[in-house]
């Protein structure tokens, strides 16, 4: 059972400014720097505690509410109690109203569309969510297309069209939404997530929800996760035939998700994991499906590389489904050290034209920014600017 606090605002009296709700999924994220491919139900979230995860969610949503608050225009906020949301918005120097009251123990996705309801039932002009793809189908399932939804990415996977670019971005898309500025325009977004049928069956896959009512601007709204060209097969399998007569002996690889990595693994003859990352050395696997710990341990020592691709859609780097390769990790390895692969196609398709890098640690972001080499065929690159 929830409760609602009473309050004396009616949210159907004239208000001058944006009515905005706020809720903040707690444990989103926690899975990723730990190995884990999400923090979706009671199991996986204690095997995450057990494996040193620490909370995300509610610092990546407090840059994005610093964000909001620096507005000048009137708005007020809708939220959920203590870790749901007040919390974050006082620390971001709001006066949330407090609609919604979480029992002790109740499980988190009840609270998420427990507080999604409340808020769609107040009219929020726009619901603000912390979270990843499955917070984004729990408040979608709520609200539908009633509210419009902005997601602040605070999740593992993130593959939903309904997210900022980063929590910084998401914020500043709200102040932007509540300033009523022309840029702001709606549109239908994807609401996807992992295809689990598909995840145990080894393949990438990501299923269709539905579609939100969600603010967009170009470069602080990302695009929904889209599938490979079917005619880019020939040159990754040829590139990755290349990164592996390039490795060095005495180097060691990290090589992340996805089905471009695994390309590179098949060249080696070894196993790989398709939704985790695993490690190479002189042509060995010396490491699979490690978390960020592992990986960091394995470095001590050794000259690294990191091998990753491009997740097609929304063109991000880091900070999408590879966690494990942390800040610390890309910092230990150095900016020389990445080597992307991507094919051309999937490039040319990016609606935003840059690739994306959201790690959590503003200076490895900045580090990362810039032009970075891709290889897109056998003795064929381009340099391609990543923004964070």
């Amino acid at each position: 059972m929830r409760e609602q606090r009473d309050c004396d605002v009616s949210f159907h009296d004239p208000f001058p400014g944006k009515t905005l709700g706020f809720i903040v999924n707690p444990i989103a994220g926690m899975g990723g720097p730990v190995g884990l491919k999400g923090t979706d139900g009671v199991e996986v979230l204690l095997e995450a505690k057990r494996r040193g995860a620490r909370p995300v969610s509610s610092e990546r949503a407090l840059l994005a509410l610093r964000r909001l608050a620096t507005s000048t225009a009137p708005f007020r906020l809708l939220t959920g109690s203590g870790e749901l949301g007040e919390d974050v918005a006082r620390a971001a120097g709001l006066d949330p109203i407090v609609v919604y009251s979480s029992v002790p123990g109740s499980s988190r996705p009840d609270d998420t569309r427990s507080a999604a309801l409340v808020m769609a039932y107040a009219a929020v002009d726009l619901l603000l969510f912390a979270g990843g793809d499955g917070t984004a189908r729990d408040v979608l399932g709520m609200v539908g297309d009633r509210v419009p939804i902005l997601g602040i990415p605070t999740g593992v996977k993130m593959y939903s069209a309904v997210f900022g670019t980063n929590p910084q971005n998401a914020g500043n898309l709200a102040a932007r939404f509540v300033a009523a500025e022309p840029s702001v325009r709606f549109r239908e977004a994807e609401v996807m997530d992992i295809d689990e049928a598909a995840m145990r069956s080894d393949r990438v896959s990501t299923r269709l929800y539905g579609y939100a009512r969600s603010p967009h601007e170009r470069h602080l709204t990302q695009n929904a996760k889209a599938g490979s060209p079917a005619n880019e097969n020939m040159s990754l399998d040829a590139v990755s035939r290349q990164v592996v007569r390039e490795m060095q002996p005495g180097c060691l690889y990290l090589l992340g998700p996805g089905t471009t990595t695994r390309r590179v693994m098949a060249e080696l003859g070894l196993p790989s994991t398709l939704l985790g990352v695993d490690a190479v050395m002189d042509g060995a696997l010396v490491g699979a499906d490690l978390n960020e710990h592992q990986l960091i341990r394995l470095m001590e020592g050794h000259e690294t590389r990191v091998i990753v691709g491009v997740l097609g859609g929304h063109g991000s780097l880091f900070g999408r489904g590879n966690q494990q390769i942390s800040a610390e990790v890309i910092r230990r390895a150095g900016r020389d050290h990445i080597i992307v692969v991507a094919s051309m196609d999937k490039l040319l398709a990016l609606d935003a034209g840059c690739l994306r890098v959201d790690t959590g640690d503003a200076e490895v972001d900045a580090m990362l920014s810039g032009y970075l080499r891709v290889h897109t065929g056998p003795d064929r690159s381009v340099f391609f600017r990543v923004r964070s």
